[in-house]
């Protein structure tokens, strides 16, 4: 798009959307950028104007920047969204609604480079373009409902996840907490951090096994803290394998004694 992009900038905090607008402006790719203090400002403003580009915070009071970009993928021609927010945990919504890219403030100038790359070749290609996978960071964290309170399971406490439904249980040393979400899309954002799929319905944690077990019938379990992980046979080799090389890499980290 040689005249640049058309972007909006959208957040309730002053000096986050004076910031936002300052580095969009210094961008290259940028033609021009309205700001918006609010979720409703920016709804009458997208129905009266055209824009490329929405650059949305989440945490806002009244309509969130979820449900606001949830508004936006209804229209005829909805503008390309791309999530801004200091929160790492809505990231697998953020994709799930459609968003091209999830930027963690504070926003650095060459990540909004690459998030305006994207854009770009999403606006002027027929190419459908794959959002940036979160990184393992990403999702350190997952949040959990419960009785009206949200609590935090951190990625570190899961020892193995349970595909139920449309739901994961997440299994720890303390109990077993409930998410939201694919095990199939947990899959994908810990694979980086020693899990492994280990049976359709499993996600195991390398470092929570401690020892595997064979039943009367010959099938394979994981044992864990938090109990035994089935493991299919089709998973069996590369579960073994990974754990060899996880106990040869603490080996080679071990200090060495002098003879």
């Amino acid at each position: 798009m040689s005249e640049g992009l058309r972007a909006l900038a959208v957040d309730d905090l002053p000096p986050a959307l004076d910031e936002l607008c300052r580095l969009l402006r210094e961008a290259p790719e940028v033609a021009e950028v309205v700001a918006a203090s609010d979720s409703l400002s920016a709804l009458r403003t997208l129905q009266s104007d055209r824009f490329d580009v929405v650059f949305l915070d989440i945490s806002m009071p009244g309509l969130d920047g979820m449900e606001l970009a949830s508004l936006l993928a209804k229209m005829s021609e909805p503008p390309v969204i791309v999530f801004v927010t200091a929160y790492e945990q809505h990231a697998v919504q953020a994709y799930d609604i459609g968003a091209v890219d999830y930027l963690l403030k504070p926003v650095r100038a060459e990540r909004l480079s690459a998030a305006l790359d994207r854009v770009a070749r999403l606006l002027t290609t027929e190419d459908v373009v794959e959002p940036v996978p979160a990184q393992p960071d990403a999702m350190v964290a997952l949040p959990v409902e419960t009785a009206g309170r949200t609590r935090y399971v951190r990625r570190s406490e899961v020892l193995f996840a349970e595909a139920h439904g449309d739901y994961v249980r997440l299994n720890t040393r303390s109990g077993v907490h409930v998410v939201r979400m694919p095990l199939s899309r947990l899959e994908e954002y810990w694979e980086g951090a020693g899990f492994v799929r280990v049976h359709r319905s499993f996600l195991l944690s390398l470092g929570a096994v401690r020892e595997l077990r064979s039943d009367s019938a010959g099938a394979l379990n994981a044992h864990t803290d938090a109990g035994d992980v089935p493991v299919s046979r089709r998973h069996a080799r590369d579960l073994r394998e990974r754990l060899l090389d996880n106990a040869r890499q603490a080996e080679a980290a071990q200090p060495r004694g002098r003879g």
